[in-house]
């Protein structure tokens, strides 16, 4: 079985084909940027359309295939910005009817996961899903992934890209904010927001756009940023593994490609003789490849399959609403 995956929740538009053994034969992506403006839903949507062909050519190019190999076709059904996520349903919906195949909506959370799991070779782990959007502590349990905590205001990500854009910085902020905190020496007094199991960012935002204004260097900014929200992710997700048996813990998501992160959780599940894994960068951006394989494993194990005319999105979708039932 081959299938292929169609990824489109946010400013990356991707496509890729996996096996049923697991083995990645493609993986094309596309991504937007922005001088000061973050994502902007409709362009980001124009760009997935103008991209999608090509980038399905490319992705049968790379697997040396053709498209009358490919078994299912994948997309991400949400969560997901609704015009970027209407646009990949409408690519899968046209290959779909093209083909003659079945379509699956994934859950693009739980597809971060699974392309997590597989390629690290980690069986039950606690999830730590930090991303643009999202931002969540995970485990699984009868047959769902449990969220124990998460944010209650915006995603790690947002918050990185929306304090880079005060610092005049491209979008995505991310990698150039971690570069300049390596250059910082100063800890600033920031607040710190941990309520029970989940976490905050918004308040300390607030407080790094007041040391913009009064002049503060930016790799002082980016320093104490990265210091205290990755500290708060640290805290949450050293009692979630206090309080269950796992030990392991699986980083997932964009942000999980950020060494200081890792390094920081890496140190607290060493502590409790567990390890700490993450999969290789380009899997942990948004990617094709973790929707096709998302799709394999819904498609083996559900009775019940999309087909074209009834596919559809779910921009809210959550990640403990799906039935796990390939676990």
């Amino acid at each position: 079985m081959i299938a292929l995956g169609i990824e489109g929740t946010a400013h990356t538009a991707s496509v890729g084909i996996v096996t049923e053994a697991g083995e990645i034969l493609s993986n094309a992506s596309s991504s937007i940027s922005s001088e000061s403006e973050g994502i902007h839903p409709r362009v980001a949507a124009n760009h997935h359309a103008d991209a999608f062909p090509n980038l399905i050519k490319k992705a049968l190019r790379d697997a040396n295939i053709q498209l009358k190999d490919i078994d299912i076709i994948g997309y991400s059904k949400g969560p997901g910005l609704g015009p970027c996520l209407r646009t990949t349903v409408t690519a899968a919906r046209a290959l779909a009817i093209h083909l003659g195949k079945p379509i699956i909506g994934v859950n693009h959370c739980i597809a971060h996961i699974e392309i997590g799991r597989l390629l690290c070779k980690v069986n039950d782990p606690l999830i730590l899903y930090v991303s643009g959007g999202n931002t969540q502590i995970i485990y699984y349990s009868v047959n769902r992934y449990r969220i124990v905590g998460e944010t209650i205001d915006i995603g790690i990500g947002n918050f990185f890209d929306k304090l880079g854009r005060e610092m005049k910085m491209k979008f995505p902020s991310g990698p150039k904010i971690e570069e300049l905190a390596k250059k910082g020496n100063k800890l600033l007094d920031l607040p710190y927001t941990v309520k029970g199991m989940d976490v905050a960012f918004s308040g300390l935002l607030t407080s790094l756009k007041s040391y913009i204004e009064k002049g503060e260097k930016y790799e002082n900014i980016c320093y104490s940023a990265q210091e205290y929200a990755f500290s708060m992710l640290t805290e949450v997700t050293e009692r979630t593994v206090s309080y269950l048996d796992n030990r392991d813990v699986l980083i997932v998501g964009g942000v999980a490609r950020n060494q200081l992160l890792f390094e920081k959780i890496r140190k607290m599940v060493s502590i409790h003789g567990g390890k700490v894994y993450s999969p290789p960068g380009q899997y942990c951006s948004d990617n094709g490849a973790m929707i096709a394989w998302a799709s394999i494993l819904n498609y083996k194990n559900s009775p019940i399959f999309d087909d074209a005319s009834s596919a559809s999105i779910d921009p809210r979708y959550r990640t403990d609403q799906v039935v796990v039932n390939w676990r």
